[in-house]
C-alpha cells in the first residue's frame, strides 16, 4: 500500500502501471497511434483483473499531465479524473518530460546532461534540461530546433538527447558532444514511481480545477478554401 494506478497518453504509446508502495507490479503498453480513446479503459480493467484488484482497492490515480499530445493528453486526464470522482480518490500529475529524464538516469554519469524531446510542430519541441539525479536544470519549453540550438552547453557538456522529438533534431545537432538515444518513450511505469512521491508529499491536484499542461495553445487549421 497505497496502490497507484498510473496513465501515460501523451506519446503515441498507450499505457498504464499499478505500483503497491512505489513498487510496479504490473503494467501494459500498446504501441499503436491514437489508441488511448478506444483502448484505455480497457487496458485499466485487465491490469486491474490481472492484478487481482478491484477500482475500490486504488488509493489514487496518477496521469501523465504533458506536454504532449493534445488529444492524448485530454483523453488521460478525463479518465483519470473520472475514476478519481467515482471512486472519490486523490489526483496526482507527473510531468511527462520528467518521467522520462526518470526512464533513461540510470544509463549516465554525473558528467552527461539529460535533454528529453517531445515532437511538436515542424522542427518544434517540447524539452527540458535535468541532470542524472532528475534534478531540472532548465524548465519545459517550447523550442524551435537549429543549427545553433544547444550550441553553447555542447561545446563544454555531453548532452543526452531522447524521445519521439530527438530524431528530427540529429541532422541539425551535430556537435560530438551530443549523444542520440533511440526508441525512449513515456511509460506509465515512471510516471507511477515520480507520482509515489508525489503521494507521499501529499502534492495531489485539484481535481475540479485540473487541466493538462498543453505549454501551447491548440491550432485549429482552418481549410483552404476550394473557390
Amino acid at each position: 500500500m497505497p496502490f497507484i494506478l498510473s496513465l501515460e497518453t501523451a506519446s503515441s504509446v498507450c499505457s498504464v502501471a499499478l505500483h503497491d508502495d512505489g513498487v510496479i507490479k504490473a503494467s501494459s503498453h500498446l504501441y499503436i497511434s491514437q489508441s488511448a480513446s478506444s483502448k484505455l479503459a480497457v487496458m485499466i480493467d485487465e491490469l486491474l483483473k490481472r492484478c487481482d484488484l478491484q477500482p475500490t482497492d486504488l488509493n489514487a490515480v496518477a496521469v501523465s499531465e504533458g506536454p504532449g499530445s493534445y488529444t492524448g493528453l485530454r483523453i488521460g486526464v478525463a479518465t483519470a479524473k473520472g475514476l478519481c470522482y467515482a471512486l472519490n480518490i486523490p489526483l496526482l500529475a507527473v510531468n511527462t518530460l520528467e518521467s522520462l529524464v526518470k526512464k533513461v538516469t540510470p544509463q549516465f554519469s554525473d558528467d552527461v546532461i539529460l535533454c528529453p524531446m517531445l515532437d511538436a510542430r515542424r522542427m518544434e519541441v517540447y524539452c527540458l534540461l535535468a541532470n542524472n539525479k532528475g534534478e531540472i536544470l532548465e524548465p519545459t519549453q517550447a523550442k524551435v530546433i537549429d543549427e545553433s540550438s544547444f550550441a553553447e552547453l555542447l561545446k563544454v557538456q555531453k548532452v543526452a538527447f531522447f524521445g519521439n522529438g530527438a530524431t528530427k533534431c540529429k541532422e541539425l545537432i551535430t556537435s560530438p558532444n551530443a549523444i542520440f538515444l533511440e526508441d525512449v518513450l513515456p511509460s506509465a511505469e515512471q510516471i507511477g514511481e515520480l507520482a509515489h512521491n508525489k503521494f507521499k508529499s501529499d502534492k495531489f491536484e485539484n481535481l475540479a480545477d485540473f487541466e493538462p499542461f498543453y505549454l501551447k495553445d491548440f491550432l485549429i487549421k482552418k481549410p483552404k478554401s476550394s473557390i
